[in-house]
């Protein structure tokens, strides 16, 4: 064997900087390298002495890093020192659609207070639907860190994980809540002026009745989400009553967009209204899925969507969950109905979204995984990798969506992505690069292709990284072009035949006029003038 001279404390240095580059705990790595090999792998004490230097891992232990992290165990040992944190993967998680708000005067509380009932009133925009939006971009800045409600949960649940219908049972004994069944079926319904088939699942009666619908004693991950998200009302709010009906088939929260119930009359108190549906929802995930218990669980099952059935967890909560308790940042979450309405989303990563979130798609990329999956009845679920240009750069991203009833039979379409730019750009050599020509390969076959084996081992070794599995099953199937708008397409030649405009920006006809002298001799100049 060749002895290579070490120096342990940067040997620790570039363990530590290469973990917290890929966001992965003590705990994790440990529990990774013991997924490997149980017998050597390091414990987290030990782990935190090889950081500080004041331990030498053994040959077997570095070859277990180097299989964790994709690198060759030689990388451990040169005399290289520690390298720098990339820069480029914190620009993944901001959205470039960013407005100014000059002159920021017209954005003042009491402007905003006259126009928005104005706006709303001309769009048709419901203030629900506005709330939603809030709700969304609200998360999307926080990165969906709500604290809080992570303790209280924690407190409540004590961090049991997987709880079951009895656990929760006992909960609502300890929080003085009755249950009392009732019988109701799936009744035709209005949502946002569409027919879907709607069935309540549950609703809270002041100041301690949970009503559930008997059909979810059929359904126990289901059962056990209407449990925690009602508990949730009595814990946060006291189980004053003032909460949506709990429906299927409809907008975020499951619930039909009708007109807000009760003392839900006023614009102030339909957004108090949405702002807690969204609280007691957070709060039933934070419940049923703490964040270290779910995260060991994940860990284990290399974030397979299907694993939450062990446990009795909905395909749903499992996506939106996984979204929250990774240690990488840059996911994405959809949840749409087939004919591609939004019902959900959380983009951590900042993805463009392919259509506006309050209306049906009229203009859309059909390659997006979401349609892509509305057109294959036949196939459940599936994988798939995407590349987007935006700004004259390629982007690159993997998803797993599924097609799920809901309740009361109506299809969802569920999707979770990662954003694969900041962990190729941190690991991969000429990461930058890979994600470029990975673009221009699909761009050169017409729109899809699959990945070459330099391409694939790239992606493959970041799947490694990031443990998920369904990363390295999208190499399985061609990688696509996907765009905002069809209207956008990069594609030699578009999903669509190229629509006509009937009409003309004023800014294009400027652009053309000043063009027009540009590129125009002197004298033909002189006439235009």
């Amino acid at each position: 064997m060749v002895q290579i001279n070490r120096n342990y404390y940067f040997l620790g240095k570039k363990l530590k900087t290469l973990r917290l580059e890929n966001h992965i705990t003590l705990e994790e790595l440990s529990g990774r390298c013991s997924a490997l090999d149980p017998v050597h792998a390091p414990s987290i004490a030990y782990l935190s002495m090889i950081e500080s230097g004041k331990r030498n891992p053994s040959e077997t232990v570095l070859g277990l890093f180097a299989q964790v992290f994709q690198r060759d165990v030689e990388w451990f040992l040169d005399k290289n020192k520690v390298f720098s944190l990339s820069s480029q993967s914190q620009s993944f998680a901001t959205d470039s659609n960013v407005l100014n708000f000059e002159p920021n005067f017209l954005f003042s509380k009491r402007i905003l207070e006259s126009a928005v009932p104005q706006l709303l009133q001309q769009s048709g925009v419901s203030t629900r639907q506005l709330a939603h939006i809030l709700i969304r971009a609200h998360q999307e800045v926080l990165q969906n860190e709500y604290p809080e409600l992570e303790r209280v949960a924690e407190k409540v649940g004590g961090r049991e994980f997987p709880l079951s219908v009895e656990q929760l049972m006992q909960l609502y004994k300890k929080h003085d809540l009755q249950i009392k069944w009732f019988d109701k079926s799936a009744v035709s319904s209005l949502n946002q002026h569409e027919p879907v088939q709607s069935l309540v699942r549950s609703f809270y009666e002041a100041p301690g009745t949970v009503y559930l619908n008997r059909s979810l004693q059929e359904d126990t991950a289901r059962l056990k989400y209407d449990l925690a998200l009602n508990l949730g009302h009595k814990v946060l709010h006291s189980g004053d009553g003032f909460k949506s009906i709990h429906a299927s088939g409809g907008e975020p929260g499951e619930s039909p967009d009708g007109s807000a119930e009760g003392r839900a009359t006023e614009m102030g108190n339909e957004v108090l209204l949405a702002w807690r549906d969204f609280e007691c929802s957070y709060f039933a995930g934070a419940l049923l899925c703490p964040k270290i218990p779910f995260r060991r669980f994940l860990t284990k099952e290399k974030y397979r969507i299907l694993a939450g059935e062990k446990v009795d967890l909905s395909v749903a909560i499992v996506m939106r969950r996984m979204t929250k308790v990774s240690n990488y940042p840059h996911w994405h979450f959809f949840d749409a109905s087939t004919t591609g309405k939004f019902r959900a989303i959380y983009r951590g990563n900042g993805i463009p979204l392919p259509w506006g979130t309050l209306t049906k798609p009229h203009d859309h990329c059909p390659q997006w995984a979401v349609f892509h999956a509305a057109g294959q009845s036949g196939k459940p679920s599936g994988s798939q990798i995407s590349v987007i240009r935006q700004h004259g750069e390629w982007k690159i991203y993997c998803c797993h969506t599924l097609i799920s009833p809901d309740l009361s039979r109506n299809s969802r379409i569920l999707s979770v992505g990662v954003d694969l730019g900041p962990a190729l750009i941190s690991n991969i050599k000429n990461g930058a690069q890979i994600i470029q020509d990975i673009g221009e390969s699909c761009q050169r076959a017409g729109g899809s292709t699959l990945l070459d084996k330099e391409h694939s081992d790239a992606i493959r070794a970041v799947a490694q990284i990031l443990n998920v599995a369904w990363i390295e099953e999208a190499l399985d199937h061609p990688t696509r072009i996907i765009c905002q708008s069809d209207s956008q397409c990069p594609r030699s030649v578009p999903c669509h035949p190229e629509k006509l405009s009937q009409w003309v920006h004023i800014s294009d006809m400027r652009e053309g006029i000043i063009s027009a002298y540009q590129n125009k001799p002197q004298g033909i100049q002189a006439k235009l003038e």
